[in-house]
């Protein structure tokens, strides 16, 4: 049966920021810390926004983030992320998106977002794309900091949407990592892999992937 629903990473999938998420964080730590902390040294693609901070933390301040020292970090994140985002030389729509998401939108798939990041910086970074139009609704790292079921409350909300009930099976999550991959079938969806950011196709092959793409720009097998 046809899918209902098409559900996208952002990062490596749609776009790419060329660092400014690196850069907020770098930013928070120093204000908030003195320590320029550089989120690459302790987390991995495909981790959530609060994961990434935790990790981050925990080994740069040398203890686990209370919680009003979490909440703190993030805002200060978010407050500097627009900036970065719009100052990022590197940032690029990748390369099919801008032809593919109103292709399907007008074909009649809800389109949605599975991400790590949390809702407000998953929409500053696509609002320079101009890519927030296209999404409607999304499962976020303000979710979950488990991307399974961030992303089983993407799929909850496309049903909202669609206004009956939305199986798994009949959804698409298009990820560019292993992560998103395991989180897909975790969710009881297929999961479409594109080797557009930091692994190979073949990696995404050995992760599991259903389906995988070199780019965005190949035909989605829909």
């Amino acid at each position: 049966m046809r899918p209902l629903a098409v559900l996208f990473d952002i990062d490596g999938t749609l776009i790419t920021t060329g660092g400014a998420g690196a850069v907020a964080w770098r930013l928070a730590f120093e204000e908030l810390y003195g320590i320029p902390a550089d989120i690459g040294k302790f987390s991995d693609a495909g981790m959530t926004d609060p994961e990434v901070a935790r990790l981050t933390f925990a080994n740069v301040i040398g203890h686990e983030p209370s919680p009003r020292e979490l909440a703190r970090l993030m805002a200060v994140r978010l407050e500097y992320l627009p900036d970065a985002v719009a100052a990022s030389v590197g940032y690029r729509v990748l390369a099919g998106v801008e032809a593919l998401l109103p292709r399907l939108a007008g074909d009649g798939y809800l389109l949605g977002l599975t991400t790590g990041g949390v809702e407000a910086a998953a929409r500053f970074k696509l609002a320079r794309g101009r890519l927030n139009r296209y999404f409607a609704f999304g499962g976020y790292g303000s979710d979950s900091t488990d991307r399974t079921e961030l992303t089983k409350r993407a799929i909850a909300r496309a049903a909202v949407l669609y206004g009956r009930s939305v199986a798994p099976s009949r959804c698409v999550v298009v990820g560019d990592t292993p992560l998103d991959v395991a989180a897909a079938h975790g969710a009881g969806a297929i999961a479409l892999a594109v080797a557009s950011g930091h692994f190979s196709a073949e990696q995404l092959q050995i992760a599991g992937a259903d389906h995988v793409l070199t780019s965005l720009e190949e035909e989605l097998p829909l």
